[in-house]
């Protein structure tokens, strides 16, 4: 269990999410937020990110900032300490439960990836079958080869690998038809979290996650505003994944350039992700006008 963070200006907790929101149009923290956000860190503020990417591609991201307060990873499977460069907790699936999944997937054509950790919580390894699949599914592995945080491991059996467990997360790629008729046969099982998307990186390849029970960026922040002692949670976001947070916040913030329904979510809405926005209000709210 993590220590208390310290509580500086009144206990205030600030998160908020990457893409869209805090990452510019380059998909990265530009110098000027990372700079601001690290004296803001430096001054004692608690800032932090919460986001669907899993620490292999946030650690990158935030290294210029500073920020010592855990992060909200993997949808809200997993809080992220960076100092210590592993997870302070996670959310896993029941071993069981893993199992059916991933055999419910292959049973569907699907491709599925098991995501474990590994026992001193210092990285991921994914776990894959790579027979029969396509080009395109094999390339969204490729790309995830060389991460540090995050191993490939090549498996005959992938529904033994989620069985051994300790299974963070299930991903399963195929045809969108495949993916909703897993949807289908897995949403309203309590003991899941379950979402799909399409992504356009990778064209024709639908997606599926299925994490275990109550995993989204709400409970998460639940779990770090206990875990820092802050009293008080301000997020900022932009999409729809955002709005579970939004909803447990004392403030929402969204972005300019956020969905409308994210903007009629919020409390108050700020420039575009492209402006520095974020880093800016928290600047701002905090006095250190110094910084604007």
């Amino acid at each position: 269990m993590m220590k208390q963070c310290d509580t500086a200006h009144g206990g205030e907790l600030f998160v908020t999410d990457l893409d869209g929101t805090l990452l510019g149009a380059d998909s990265r923290v530009s110098p000027r937020s990372a700079a601001i956000l690290s004296e803001l860190t430096r001054r004692g503020a608690l800032i932090t990110a919460a986001t669907a990417r899993t620490p292999a591609t946030v650690e990158p991201l935030l290294a210029d900032t500073e920020i010592h307060v855990p992060a909200v990873v993997m949808t809200g499977a997993g809080l992220w300490d960076h100092a210590a460069r592993r997870f302070a907790s996670l959310r896993l699936m029941d071993n069981a439960d893993a199992a059916r999944v991933t055999e419910l997937t292959l049973r569907l054509g699907l491709h599925p990836i098991v995501y474990r950790a590994e026992p001193d919580g210092s990285h991921l390894t994914f776990r894959f079958d790579p027979t029969g699949m396509p080009s395109e599914q094999y390339r969204f592995i490729a790309d995830r080869a060389n991460l540090e945080l995050k191993r490939p491991v090549v498996t005959a059996d992938p529904v033994g690998e989620a069985a051994e467990g300790p299974t963070v997360l299930i991903l399963a790629m195929g045809s969108e038809d495949a993916v909703m008729a897993a949807v289908k046969a897995l949403r309203g099982n309590p003991a899941l979290s379950v979402s799909y998307y399409n992504d356009n990186v990778y064209p024709g390849v639908a997606f599926l996650e299925v994490f275990g029970p109550r995993v989204n960026k709400a409970e998460g922040l639940r779990e770090l505003k206990r875990l820092t002692g802050a009293e008080r949670l301000t997020v900022f976001g932009d999409s729809f994944n955002d709005l579970s947070m939004m909803n447990v916040a004392d403030r929402a913030v969204a972005v300019g350039n956020a969905l409308p329904e994210v903007k009629a979510a919020a409390d108050t809405v700020i420039g575009p992700n492209t402006a520095d926005a974020v880093a800016l209000f928290i600047a701002r709210e905090l006095g250190h006008t110094d910084l604007l």
